[in-house]
């Protein structure tokens, strides 16, 4: 019998063929599934840090995976592989230097906060010691031979011993009001700044580097959980029009009214976000094709149904607007260019059916 053009000897039994081809096809697939995992995992050792371009090299990475597809040529895998490589040893260096040199700093802070509380204890040390010389004192007064003079004594050193351990805690609690301040603002300013890098200044929703994070962690996640998730891509019907009609600031309120309607029909998991311009994308996790679906056709009619002053006088024109809407839902080995991909064909389609409606990937 003759394989690929050559003589073999031994005839190949056309079963035992059949069941090595799927033992390879299996094998190839467990693989696929291990390097999608690998990178998932090289992903999440990688901290979120600016100083060593952390954002840079986790795009780098997802560029890599990309090539590790089934259709992909061997050679053009393993060249890039050999290219990239380096410079992933390269950055887990530079994270392991950035961060002996953070754990210095940690020390030498350490080191500034041991002496402080040395200093802390040289005022105690005062304190105990003026409450010593209280007791000499008292020692002091018992020698008295008058009762009353005693007594008298007595009543006035205890009223400044009194008030001497009064202002020690005030002045103690003061310290720990101011320092326990210090952290609340701390803590609501960097609140503050990672909510306004993670939020569209118009609308208030998700903006598209947190969408695009937290799709990319969605993906990732599931080469090891199966988290069932879908993906409605919305896009707001004739805005253009509106715009060149209206103005750019009643273009502007639509896009709030839309983003407050949209606010409004959804759950609290689930992930509203501007996509650009008039575009938007809500991720709705553990939702079927189906349901997902019926909740982009529900958003269709809110949004249909709506009407809105175009300004504030009495007689303003009363503007309205529509979205199409595209629906996905994530499939075993899914990048998130596929699960977008087939969220924008289903949008084109549903642009191109007349609008004002949602058209689901199984249609395609």
């Amino acid at each position: 019998m003759k394989l690929f053009g050559k003589s073999n000897t031994t005839d190949t039994d056309p079963a035992t063929l059949a069941k090595t081809i799927d033992e390879t096809r299996e094998r190839l697939n467990v693989f696929s599934e291990s390097i999608r995992a690998l990178f998932l995992f090289v992903r999440e050792y990688t901290l979120d840090i600016t100083e060593i371009d952390a954002e840079d090299f986790k795009k780098q990475l997802e560029a890599l995976q990309e090539k590790f597809q089934p259709d992909e040529k061997t050679k053009t895998i393993a060249t890039q592989f050999d290219r990239q490589k380096g410079k992933i040893l390269e950055h887990i260096q530079r994270q392991k230097t950035y961060i002996g040199e953070r754990e210095t700093e940690f020390r030498e802070i350490i080191d500034l906060m041991t002496a402080a509380m040395g200093g802390l204890d040289n005022e105690n040390r005062d304190f105990y010691s003026s409450i010593r010389s209280q007791g000499e004192r008292f020692e002091q007064i018992t020698l008295l031979d008058d009762i009353k003079r005693i007594k008298s004594e007595l009543v006035r050193e205890v009223d400044k011993m009194r008030n001497m351990v009064r202002d020690k805690e005030n002045l103690d609690q003061r310290a720990l009001d101011s320092l326990s301040s210090q952290v609340d603002v701390l803590k609501k300013e960097l609140d503050k700044a990672r909510h306004s890098a993670n939020t569209d200044g118009l609308t208030g929703v998700n903006n598209r580097k947190s969408l695009d994070n937290h799709l990319r962690s969605l993906v990732e996640r599931n080469t090891v959980t199966r988290a069932p998730f879908s993906l409605l891509m919305m896009d707001l019907d004739d805005f253009k029009q509106l715009n060149d009609t209206y103005g750019h600031t009643v273009g502007d309120r639509m896009l709030l009214a839309f983003a407050e309607k949209c606010r409004a029909a959804v759950r609290s998991d689930d992930f509203l976000a501007r996509y650009g311009g008039e575009e938007f994308m809500l991720i709705l996790p553990g939702a079927s094709l189906r349901n997902a679906t019926k909740k982009a056709k529900q958003l269709c009619r809110t949004i249909a149904a709506a009407q809105y002053a175009a300004d504030d006088s009495p007689k303003a024109d009363v503007v309205s607007i529509t979205v199409s809407i595209g629906v996905s839902t994530y499939r075993n080995g899914d990048t998130v260019k596929s699960l977008v991909d087939r969220a924008d064909q289903c949008l084109y389609k549903a642009k191109a059916a007349g609008k004002s409606r949602a058209v689901a990937e199984n249609s395609l």
